[in-house]
C-alpha cells in the first residue's frame, strides 16, 4: 500500500471551482471550419453506412484533429478536464450525434465496455430505477449523485449532453487534488484512512470470475501523481450485504463523510452549465463529479440523456497507477467490464 502523500499539492489540476468558475480556459470552442470538417467526417461515414466501432481513420479532422489531440495532455498536466462547445446539436439527429461523438473520442484513445451488456456508449437518462436498488446504477436514476470516479479506474469520462433536463440536474466537477490538499490542512489524522483498503459493490456489473465486491484505497500516489478512486457513499454501504467484515469502518465512515463535504463546498467545486451538443471530457484519476437530483419531462423525446464514454489512452500515454489498482486497471486494458476476466 503506498503511504499517505503529506505536502501540498500546487499543480495546475489542484484547483477551486471559485477560482475558475468565470475562466473560459475550460472551454474549446468550434468554429465554423471545425464544424465543416465534422459534417465532412459525418457525411463519409453515413456514405459508407459505417456503424460504431469505427476507426478513428474513417472519421477523418484534417485540421481538428491537432485540437483533439491536445486533449489528452490538458487531461493529465493541466486542470483535468476540458469542454468541446459549438456542436449544433439542432442540426443532428440522435443517432447522428452519436457518430460525431464516436468519431471524435476514437481520436482520443479507445472507448470501452461499461458494464455486462458490452456498451460502449451508455445512456445516462432515467430508467425508472433507484439508488436503492443494488443491481442499480446511479446514471441510470434521476436522483442526486454525490462526487465520485467512474467504476473503473478508466482515463477519460466522456459526456456528450444530447438533451437538459426540465429542471435540475445541475453538473458539478470538484478537484481530488484540492480536496485532499484541504483534508491535510483540516483533518491529516484523516489521510492514512484514505489509502486503506475500501471495499465496494460492483452493483450488479461484476466481471466474469470477480468477486461481487471490489477493492480499492480512496488515494493513492504513485510516480509522482496523486490518483483519486473517491465514490459515492451508497457504493461502499451496500457492500456490507456480502459480508460484515467488507463494511465501512467506524474511520473510513467518517474520511468518507469529510472528503464528500469538502468536495461540495461551494467555493470547491465548479458547476458545468450543459448546453446541448457539448461534449466534456474528464481525468477519471484526479477530477471526480456530481449531479444534483432533477425533474424530467413528460416526452420521452424530451427528456434529459447524456451519452457517456470511457475511453483508454494509448499505453505511451497512461499514467503509472500504484499497485493497489493495477488488477482493476487490467481491466480497462482488456476492453473493459464485460471483456475480460478480474
Amino acid at each position: 500500500m503506498t503511504k499517505s502523500y503529506r505536502e501540498q499539492i500546487t499543480v495546475l489540476g489542484a484547483w477551486r471551482g471559485s477560482d475558475i468558475q468565470e475562466d473560459n480556459g475550460w472551454i474549446m470552442q468550434l468554429d465554423g471550419p471545425d464544424i465543416d470538417e465534422i459534417d465532412r467526417a459525418l457525411a463519409h461515414v453515413k456514405s459508407q453506412r459505417l456503424t460504431i466501432p469505427f476507426d478513428r481513420s474513417v472519421f477523418d479532422l484534417p485540421h481538428l484533429k491537432a485540437r483533439i489531440g491536445e486533449i489528452p495532455r490538458l487531461l493529465e498536466d493541466g486542470l483535468g478536464f476540458i469542454v468541446v462547445r459549438g456542436v449544433p446539436r439542432e442540426r443532428y439527429s440522435n443517432e447522428e450525434c452519436t457518430l460525431i461523438y464516436w468519431g471524435i473520442a476514437a481520436h482520443l484513445g479507445t472507448p470501452i465496455s461499461q458494464n455486462l451488456r458490452g456498451e460502449n456508449i451508455c445512456h445516462v437518462r432515467n430508467e425508472g430505477r433507484s439508488l436503492s436498488d443494488p443491481n442499480a446504477r446511479g446514471y441510470q436514476t434521476l436522483a442526486k449523485l454525490e462526487f465520485h470516479c467512474d467504476l473503473l479506474p478508466v482515463d477519460i469520462l466522456g459526456l456528450f449532453c444530447l438533451r437538459t433536463a426540465k429542471a435540475g440536474g445541475a453538473s458539478y466537477l470538484v478537484s481530488a487534488l484540492a480536496v485532499h490538499n484541504v483534508i491535510l490542512d483540516e483533518r491529516p489524522d484523516l489521510l492514512d484512512v484514505l489509502y486503506e483498503p475500501f471495499h465496494g459493490d460492483w452493483r450488479g456489473d461484476r466481471p466474469d470470475g470477480a468477486e461481487p465486491w471490489y477493492t480499492n484505497p480512496l488515494y493513492s500516489y504513485w510516480d509522482g501523481k496523486l490518483t483519486s478512486r473517491v465514490t459515492a457513499r451508497f457504493v461502499f454501504d451496500q457492500v456490507a450485504r456480502f459480508g460484515d467484515e467488507l463494511a465501512l469502518t467506524e474511520c473510513q465512515s467518517e474520511a468518507l463523510d469529510v472528503v464528500h463535504e469538502v468536495a461540495s463546498r461551494p467555493d470547491m467545486r465548479l458547476a458545468i452549465d450543459f448546453q446541448e451538443g457539448d461534449i466534456q471530457f474528464v481525468n477519471n484519476h484526479m477530477v471526480l463529479h456530481a449531479r444534483e437530483a432533477y425533474e424530467d419531462f413528460d416526452e420521452p423525446e424530451r427528456r434529459r440523456h447524456l451519452l457517456r464514454m470511457w475511453i483508454a489512452l494509448p499505453p505511451e500515454q497512461r499514467r503509472q497507477l500504484a499497485p493497489e489498482l493495477l488488477d482493476r486497471y487490467r481491466l480497462v486494458e482488456a476492453g473493459g467490464i464485460n471483456n475480460a476476466a478480474a
